[in-house]
């Protein structure tokens, strides 16, 4: 992150929709942990049953009611996706997954989305945006080891994949390129993908560790029409604590009870975590998720609009709860336009400006902006406040330039 003004950032504390500083200086919150807090930070419910579970015992090494209270709890919002085994990240969950699918179908290779972030193991941490192989610039697939490349929303490309390779065990989606700017899924592409890749055997992985439980109380892919075989989940389903999920069908997570697969880890499923997803889970229902899009919507619009009344033509791309800011008239349809619009000076300029102005936003490349349940109208009222003050000082800025 970059200094402002030669001062660094460092986090005191959070609490609902705000972080402040080591000097004491409140700012409303747009990163929310990556996108974890959804409930807005330190959720009170969240924290009571944590403590709970920590005075009860951390890690009694037993099997314990709450991992499967807490398993019930995830399931009864996956539908059909039933069977539940907890991890500590969504990167082990990804990993597991990848692994199941190998085991179930008998084969080795993995394809997944250019420009997708699928977490840091080996077998999926290539062709991540901003790497050279993400632009598939050529005719020839990117390929690392066992794990292959697919171009996001081109259709066609998924038929000539399968019909370039018959040893794919699983295809896994994301329901928005959200590491990549917040791409969304043209019409009809997730369906077509995963019935391509059931038509030629394929396991059908849906990564939601990102939007999981952002669209609605459960799965995005079950939101869009979309029914995968085997899902992953983090984030939300412990609104800031460490804990992630694999879920699946009875009949392919039939792989772990016979044996299939092998599986471990001192910590999965350990009490604290179990705790936070079962509360988080009790939470998500409460939650009004029309009115949080809604008031999404309309800071992307006033942010848009801030932007235009000081000349500088910007849009959108994304969810109400989670989107991206761009340059110019048009937010891409994939990676490829992505990758030639981005512009990484105006996303870190931006960065400091609104933090100058009492918000804190992630200054990455393709940066996003979350909003959480908690975000209420005042700490709305003072994002907005401070794009239209960050938009005005840019202005004057590039004009002196």
């Amino acid at each position: 992150m970059p200094d402002l003004d030669g001062r660094r950032f460092l986090v005191q504390r959070a609490q609902g929709p705000y972080v402040w500083d080591d000097h004491g200086r409140r700012y409303v919150d747009t990163a929310l942990g990556f996108g974890a807090t959804f409930l807005g930070h330190s959720a009170p419910e969240v924290i009571e049953a944590t403590k709970a579970a920590l005075e009860r015992g951390s890690m009694p090494a037993y099997a314990h009611a709450l991992e499967e209270e807490a398993a019930a709890s995830l399931a009864a919002h996956t539908g059909d996706l039933s069977k539940v085994i907890f991890v500590n990240s969504g990167s082990e969950a990804v990993h597991l997954a990848c692994r199941l699918a190998r085991a179930v179908t008998g084969r080795g290779r993995i394809a997944k989305m250019a420009a997708g972030y699928d977490g840091w193991f080996d077998d999926v941490a290539f062709g991540n945006a901003g790497s050279r192989e993400a632009e598939m610039r050529t005719n020839a697939r990117p390929v690392k080891n066992e794990t292959m490349l697919l171009r996001f929303n081109d259709f066609g490309d998924v038929d000539l994949m399968f019909n370039e390779c018959d040893d794919i065990a699983a295809v896994i989606l994301e329901p928005m390129m959200a590491n990549a700017g917040c791409i969304l899924a043209a019409e009809g592409y997730l369906a077509h993908v995963a019935a391509v890749a059931r038509r030629h055997g394929a396991i059908v992985i849906m990564d939601e560790v990102l939007m999981g439980f952002r669209l609605h109380p459960g799965l995005a892919s079950h939101h869009l029409g979309v029914r995968p075989d085997l899902a992953t989940v983090g984030k939300a389903i412990g609104n800031g604590i460490a804990v992630a999920a694999l879920i699946g069908t009875p009949e392919v997570m039939a792989a772990f009870e016979d044996q299939r697969v092998n599986r471990a880890g001192t910590y999965n499923g350990n009490p604290v975590a179990c705790a936070a997803v079962k509360s988080s889970m009790a939470l998500v229902d409460k939650v009004d998720y029309a009115a949080i899009a809604a008031r999404g919507e309309t800071l992307r619009a006033d942010v848009v609009k801030g932007f235009a009344e000081q000349g500088i033509e910007t849009c959108t791309s994304g969810y109400g709860t989670v989107f991206t800011l761009w340059r110019g008239p048009r937010a891409p349809a994939n990676y490829k336009e992505a990758a030639a619009i981005v512009d990484p000076v105006f996303t870190v300029d931006l960065h400091l400006e609104l933090r100058r102005a009492g918000v804190m936003s992630m200054a990455t490349t393709y940066g996003r902006y979350y909003l959480s349940a908690s975000h209420d109208r005042e700490a709305l009222d003072l994002c907005a406040g401070a794009f239209r003050q960050a938009a005005g000082r840019m202005a004057t800025n590039s004009r002196r330039d």
